[in-house]
């Protein structure tokens, strides 16, 4: 018999070990990490609001999807599948007019698995996705989250490769309309970038002249900020750097004025420095002032950071 030595066994975890409550726990923890449902679904998605009322409900999840205009209602449940969340699914997607849904849940009933293929299935814009949550270790290691869709649209892995091919949409082309008169700007008037272009996408990146670190500015369907993003090839730089920066917290927030967040995110590899506030790109009369304030926050990311940039 061949030897199996330095192999692992595979062990499922309780999902309460690492999540105690569904509200509490969980449902955070997925906001902050929404990449991670995107990597199941082949969707890059965009956390907006968690508890977003509808009615007498609340909404577990309010997601969109990066450069389209779709919102995206995301519902959680430990345990089994229930009539009682299908039912509040529906009255979620249609309070935001949804295109995406997707129900998450530890345990899928037959029923209502075959629930969401009848949905996806009436010739309806929305889609309908079944999400399995589960959590998974390797002997002693920590364990891992891993998402098992067991209910989507027949032909959703044609559409969203078709998306990543498609034209500008409609949302895509107010993205570029806001963000054409901030690159212009910080190209003619302040130097900060040679780029002539805008993107249709929610975020412009600039440069720092350093490999693998970022200026950004974001704008959601609700806020908007600007950051520093960390995302050299290795990790462990990117949280050095991190570490290096957050040591110094009081005189770079002093000098820049305000307050930052400080998001290590330790379970990815890049680590982000931000600064955000309310409004989004359906705010068109608030546009003006959001591109003067990002325009400010850049100027001063780059004055009290490029530095620290240069000596690390």
């Amino acid at each position: 018999m061949t030897a199996q030595r330095g192999l692992g066994k595979f062990e499922k975890v309780n999902i309460r070990q690492i999540w105690p409550k569904e509200d509490e726990d969980f449902t955070p923890w997925l906001f902050e990490n929404i990449s991670e449902l995107g990597d199941a679904l082949g969707l890059e998605l965009e956390a907006q609001e968690q508890e977003s009322p509808v009615g007498a409900f609340r909404l577990d999840v309010l997601a969109s999807e990066a450069g389209t205009d779709h919102f995206v209602v995301i519902e959680n449940q430990y345990g089994e599948t229930d009539h009682a969340h299908l039912g509040q699914l529906l009255t979620y997607a249609a309070g935001f007019d949804a295109k995406i849904v997707v129900w998450i849940a530890e345990r899928f009933r037959e029923e209502h698995s075959a629930a969401l293929n009848l949905l996806n299935n009436t010739g309806a814009d929305t889609q309908f996705f079944g999400v399995r949550i589960e959590a998974w270790k390797i002997d002693s290691s920590r364990p891992a989250p891993k998402f098992d869709v067991v209910a989507a649209p027949n032909n959703w892995a044609k559409v969203a490769k078709a998306r990543t091919h498609g034209q500008v949409t409609e949302l895509g082309e107010k993205y570029r309309n806001f963000f054409q008169p901030l690159v212009d700007t910080l190209r003619d008037s302040r130097s900060f970038t040679k780029r002539t272009n805008a993107t249709d996408w929610s975020w412009e990146s600039f440069s720092s002249s350093h490999s693998g670190l970022v200026y950004g500015s974001w704008l959601g369907v609700k806020k908007h900020r600007v950051e520093l993003y960390l995302n050299k090839d290795k990790a462990s730089a990117n949280k050095e750097i991190f570490d290096e920066l957050r040591a110094q917290k009081g005189s770079i927030q002093s000098a820049l004025g305000e307050r930052l967040n400080w998001e290590r995110l330790d379970d990815k590899k890049a680590s982000r420095i931000s600064v955000q506030r309310d409004g989004g790109i359906y705010d068109e009369d608030m546009h003006d002032e959001i591109r003067e304030w990002m325009v400010d926050r850049l100027l001063k990311f780059r004055k009290v950071f490029g530095p620290l940039l240069d000596e690390l």
